[in-house]
Order: C-alpha cells, then structure tokens, then sequence
C-alpha cells in the first residue's frame, strides 16, 4: 500500500534530518513504529499524510504520488482517505463530543454530512462506549474517553489508512490495552491499514510489524 523511496525531509533552522532509503508497509497490516525521541516518527506520519512535503524522495500510497500533489489536492486527499489520531488529541473544547467527531465534514467540501454520517458517528461512539458523552464538552470527559472520541473522528469516514501517534502514550496501563483493542478492531473491521507510533514496547506483541526508526535520522545535518 506505501512505498517510500529515496526520501530526505530536513527542517529548516533545526539540526535534523530525516533519510529514509527505502520503506514498504503493507495493506491491512498493523505496523508499529519505534525509535528515540526526536527521531522523526511524527515527521513520517506528517509525510505520509501530506502534512508535510519531503525536499526529494517518493511517497507512493495506492496509484497515488503523494509527494507530487498540489496543497489543495494533499488536503483532500487527507481528509477523504487518511484518519489522523493525534496525540494531544484535537478535540475542540468549545464543541460537544459529538460535534467534534463530526467536524471534519463542517470543514470541507470533500465530505458530505448527511443523516447516515450523524447515524454512523453515533454508532462509533457506542462502539467505543462513549454514547452517554456525545453531548458534553471535551473538558467533562477523562483522557481515555477524550482518545476514543478521536478515534471515533478518525474512523468516521471510513478511512482506508489510520495514523496514529502515540495514541495511548497518556493513558494508564490498563486503559492503554483497552483503548488499542478497541482501535484494532475497528481497523480490522473497516479493512483499514493502522501505522502507529509508539515508545510502548509492551505494545508491540499487537503488531504485524514493527520499523525501529534508529536507522533513519541523522542529528547533524552536512
């Protein structure tokens, strides 16, 4: 599903770079990424998602170059094809839950809010039992069920591509377990690709594969 070939991302001003010679991760897999803090994990997902532009390289996902689109055509491509879980979660505190799952349709013209996207989002949230909260704001809700609400938003437009950073990296141990298994399974059941960035190595036995970052970045850039 991504092949990445060739890829250098540098930020300017910072002492960092990014050079990934060749990368492969597969549909329908579960892939976790690991490494040092400051690696550039964060900065992988940012590329794949066209957040970011690497200063040479490919970033092919489907029949798609992302790395030669437009930013207007990386935008839609983004909000139509990848659900992003970040990991400060997001969430806007002037919004209820459920207004923040649906936000992303109020916000561009590439999706369209209809009653059965308003039927589905509630279904997420019951899913991931947090239907008895769609009508507070996030402020009201404990980090756990601050997460499944990002997930929730995530998966709303049936994404066939799932990032995720650190997505459990704030939670208890015992909550960090459920709210993966919870994701996992919506990934599975939704035929979704799930890449996650983690620094949990209890997490990895979750995985199909794992990408150890410490070969890809340099910390002085020549």
């Amino acid at each position: 599903m991504i092949n990445i070939n060739s890829l250098r991302f540098l930020y300017h001003k910072e002492s960092f770079e990014l050079s990934i010679p060749k990368l492969s991760i597969a549909p329908l897999k579960k892939t976790a990424i690991i490494g040092p803090s400051g690696s550039g994990k964060t900065t992988l997902l940012k590329l794949i998602s066209g957040i970011l532009v690497p200063q040479e390289g490919i970033i092919h996902i489907d029949n798609l170059y992302v790395n030669e689109l437009s930013d207007a055509q990386r935008r839609a491509f983004r909000i139509k094809s990848i659900g992003f879980i970040f990991q400060d979660f997001e969430l806007l505190e002037y919004l209820n839950i459920l207004d923040n799952i649906l936000h992303p349709y109020r916000i561009t013209k590439a999706l369209t809010l209809t009653n059965n996207t308003r039927s589905r989002a509630r279904e997420l949230a019951e899913k991931l039992k947090i239907d008895d909260k769609l009508y507070n704001k996030p402020n009201e809700l404990s980090q756990g069920e601050r997460q499944r609400a990002a997930i929730c938003r995530a998966l709303l437009p049936n994404p066939k591509l799932i990032l995720a950073d650190e997505a459990t990296g704030n939670l208890d141990p015992q909550n960090k377990i459920r709210i993966l298994d919870q994701l996992i399974d919506c990934v599975e059941e939704h035929n979704a690709t799930l890449i996650a960035v983690t620094h949990d190595r209890e997490l990895l036995p979750y995985f199909d594969h794992v990408v150890d970052f410490q070969e890809f970045y340099k910390t002085e850039v020549t």
